[in-house]
């Protein structure tokens, strides 16, 4: 089993993957067509848990961190405003 083997399917049913859609990711939120919602990090908060709450997987977290251009580290420091791409339109992507 792979780390994508559970991944959300895209563009007829090629995994999303952290290497091949960061760029599309930033783009879509740039261009106006990825809706989303931002907030500042709280203490104690990691990305792996907000990925589970927003997507259901919490191996998704790699998205909120492409779209934060924040980098690829699960704890990132209080009073960071993260992106938080809308799921459904993430999985159209």
């Amino acid at each position: 089993m792979n780390r994508y083997t559970n991944a959300i399917q895209i563009m007829g049913g090629v995994a999303l993957s952290s290497t091949s859609n960061t760029e599309t990711i930033r783009a879509a939120i740039a261009n106006g067509s990825l809706g989303f919602v931002q907030r500042v990090l709280k203490e104690n908060e990691r990305l792996d848990h907000i990925a589970g709450q927003a997507y259901g997987d919490s191996t998704m977290w790699w998205v909120i961190a492409a779209a934060s251009s924040i980098g690829w580290g699960l704890q990132v420091p209080a009073g960071t405003l993260i992106t938080i791409p809308n799921k459904a339109q993430v999985e159209k992507l």
